[in-house]
């Protein structure tokens, strides 16, 4: 059962799921608001919602009454709102529930209300927090948990991004871009890393470690934290947490209760040696590729060891992790050039994936082809997002996709193309996504590795470029 601190501001407590009545989702389509109206739904709540284009996402959500577009009459028989940060106050839906003096709940609390009950475990860091969280989810599923989560992608296996489990478990990806993570309560939490970004909410790197450290006092007293020894960041969040009282374990590459040595990629997946508390544990197995998901494994094996599972279920259930949707994911293969679809979208998380991608592009080429997704983050990271590029072979850049901020002058992904550090015919700058495909194919052969980078819409490249390619074939 949720345990919430005696200082908790009541209104940052999640209402009873039965008060909600009828909700009505802002934004319905998107990952994070689809996840809660399956649950929702699930949990027997009558859900409606509006979206401003069909989305995927939505497609599945059987039982609900999908509008497209926003209008005020979408929230006619409603009697709660839920939105996310990135609905503006003067959306129409948004202006009515506040004439009607509807609820207007953020996601976060509309999630905390489903997981209220159970014993959350909550995934947060800069980056890995999807793959982590979905490799707990479906661990524990093999172990027999049975458990409920939420995240924000599809898993491969089930083609879901939540579920209302049986067990008493609730997993979560919990999101510190808009300070939600602060209102899940969760008896235990992950913290894969630290590292500045959503600096217009925070400010600077300091601001997000304060966060952090606010998200860590979120946890129930005598519960668990796990973290990333490797990040010192990360780490010096221990100290704050044992002060508390929370039983604190460690994983990584270097000092730590967890260790990984001996890491080997092959295959689309990654092997290492755990030794645990100086003890070796054997070899672990994940079905994922790189080092950050050997270390997201270890994270995944120390909160399952904390929630009282043997490690023998834990490592097989590792194994047998099939991955999530949009995670180094093959969208196909024509003209002996395979292409792969990847959600990085931060410097890090481009650099981590273009490493682990050229071990299958080997001996073959890479080319890398990146959507930046909002301008404050061009802005702020242009130098860097080059230089992650520049690990490929070919990259090209392609113009903004950017779905809540106003432009800034002078901001496009010509910033980031301009700091590739590589020969300038081996970089591109696709301002329109017209021809786009055409200037991606040309830049692979036979042999090589296409990877589609980013948050926004670049997935949906894949099957001109594959038509392309099958076209240059015959």
């Amino acid at each position: 059962m949720t345990v919430y601190p005696p200082y908790v501001d009541p209104d940052q407590l999640p209402p009873a799921l039965e008060s909600l009545g009828r909700v009505h989702i802002v934004g319905i389509g998107g990952s994070g608001m689809s996840a809660i109206a399956r649950l929702l739904l699930a949990a027997g709540i009558p859900v409606s919602g509006s979206d401003a284009v069909a989305t995927d996402h939505a497609q599945g959500l059987t039982g609900a009454r999908i509008e497209i577009g926003h209008d005020p009459a979408h929230v006619r028989d409603a009697d709660t709102v839920v939105v996310s940060t990135a609905i503006r106050e003067s959306n129409p839906e948004v202006v009515e529930a506040r004439r009607r003096g509807l609820p207007v709940l953020h996601r976060s609390l509309a999630l905390a209300s489903v997981a209220a009950g159970r014993r959350v475990v909550a995934v947060a860091g800069a980056h890995g927090k999807t793959s982590t969280t979905s490799m707990l989810a479906t661990t524990l599923q093999y172990c027999g948990a049975d458990p409920s989560y939420a995240i924000g992608a599809e898993l491969a296996d089930t083609g879901s991004n939540a579920r209302l489990g049986g067990g008493d478990i609730f997993v979560a990806e919990a999101d510190e871009s808009d300070g939600s993570f602060l209102l899940l309560w969760p008896a235990g939490a992950i913290i894969t890393n630290i590292e500045a970004d959503h600096l217009d909410r925070h400010g600077d790197l300091d601001g997000i470690r304060s966060a952090y450290r606010s998200f860590v006092d979120t946890v129930e007293p005598g519960g668990f934290l796990v973290l990333c020894a490797d990040d010192r960041d990360t780490l010096a969040l221990r100290a704050d947490a044992l002060a508390r009282g929370l039983r604190v374990r460690t994983y990584g590459e270097g000092p730590a209760d967890l260790r990984l040595s001996g890491l080997f990629l092959e295959d689309g997946a990654t092997s290492y040696d755990a030794e645990l508390d100086g003890s070796p544990l054997g070899r672990v197995r994940v079905g994922a590729l790189g080092v950050h998901m050997a270390l997201n494994s270890a994270a995944v094996l120390l909160t399952g060891l904390e929630l009282g599972f043997a490690p023998e279920q834990l490592t097989t259930g590792l194994e047998r992790y099939a991955g999530v949707h949009r995670r180094f994911e093959l969208t196909g293969t024509a003209d002996g050039v395979r292409v792969y679809d990847d959600y990085a979208h931060h410097p890090t998380e481009i650099a981590a994936q273009l490493r682990a991608a050229r071990s299958v592009a080997q001996p073959g080429r890479l080319v890398a082809v990146f959507q930046p997704y909002l301008y404050t983050r061009t802005q702020t990271f242009a130098a860097e997002f080059g230089a992650a590029l520049g690990l490929a072979d070919e990259a090209v850049v392609m113009e903004i996709a950017v779905n809540r901020e106003d432009p800034i002058p002078g901001v496009t992904g010509r910033l980031i193309a301009e700091r590739v550090p590589l020969p300038a015919e081996r970089v591109a700058y696709a301002p329109t996504w017209s021809g786009t495909a055409q200037a991606v194919v040309e830049r692979a052969g036979p042999g090589d590795v296409i990877v589609l980078l980013g948050s926004g819409p670049v997935y949906k490249l894949a099957p001109e470029i594959l038509e392309l390619l099958a076209e240059r074939a015959r």
